[in-house]
C-alpha cells in the first residue's frame, strides 16, 4: 500500500505540473493519497491497516530521518552563532513548555490524552510534526499509549499544516511581487 501511494502521489504532482503548472512537494500528494485510501478501503471494509506494522515502520523512518538531519548539520559555521542560538532555544522552550501546561493541556482535557497532546505540541513548537512525534513516543513508551493524541497530532501537523503551508506559500509565490523583476536604483 506504501508503494501504491508513493506511485499515484507522484503521479498526481506531476500531473498537477504538467496540467496547471503548480507544484507541490511530491510528499504532500503522496500523503493525501495515503489518507484516501486507507480512509475508503477501511471504510468499504475491504482492508484494514495492521497498526502495529504501521507504528514500526513510523518508528524506523523517524529515527532515519532523525539521524540524516542530524549528520547533514555543519554546526562548525553556526559556532559563532552558538551563545544567541542557546538563548533564543532556551526562550522558545521555556514559552512553550509553559504554553503547553497553561493552555494546551486544560483545553484538551486535563486528562493522560491532554498530556500526550502537550508533549506533541511542544514538539511542534520547538520543532516540526517529526520532534512532535518523537516527545509524544517518549511519553507514551513510558506511561502507556494515546490512540487519540497519535491519530490527532500527526494528521494536523503533516496533513493540515504541512499541506496548508505548502499552498499558502506557492500562493504567496504566485502573487506578483515575488516574480517582478527587482529595479536598480
Amino acid at each position: 500500500m506504501i508503494a501504491i501511494c508513493m506511485v499515484v502521489g507522484k503521479l498526481i504532482s506531476q500531473w498537477l505540473l504538467d496540467s496547471y503548472q503548480f507544484t507541490l512537494p511530491i510528499f504532500v500528494c503522496v500523503l493525501f493519497t495515503g489518507v484516501i485510501l486507507s480512509n475508503s478501503l477501511s471504510w468499504v471494509g475491504f482492508y484494514r491497516v495492521f497498526d502495529r506494522a504501521v507504528s514500526v515502520l513510523g518508528n524506523v523512518s523517524l529515527s532515519l530521518f532523525l539521524a540524516m538531519a542530524l549528520m547533514s548539520l555543519k554546526l562548525w559555521e553556526l559556532a559563532s552563532l552558538a551563545i544567541p542560538m542557546l538563548i533564543i532555544l532556551l526562550i522558545q522552550a521555556i514559552v512553550m513548555g509553559l504554553y503547553a501546561i497553561f493552555v494546551t493541556f486544560p483545553i484538551m482535557g486535563k486528562n493522560y490524552d491532554a498530556a500526550v497532546l502537550a508533549a506533541g505540541h511542544c514538539g511542534f513548537g520547538l520543532g516540526a510534526t517529526p520532534t512532535a512525534i518523537a516527545n509524544m513516543q517518549a511519553v507514551t513508551e513510558r506511561f502507556g499509549p494515546s490512540h487519540l493524541a497519535f491519530l490527532v497530532v500527526p494528521m494536523v501537523g503533516a496533513f493540515f499544516i504541512d499541506i496548508i503551508n505548502a499552498l499558502v506559500i506557492k500562493f504567496y509565490l504566485w502573487l506578483p511581487i515575488f516574480s517582478a523583476p527587482i529595479m536598480n536604483g
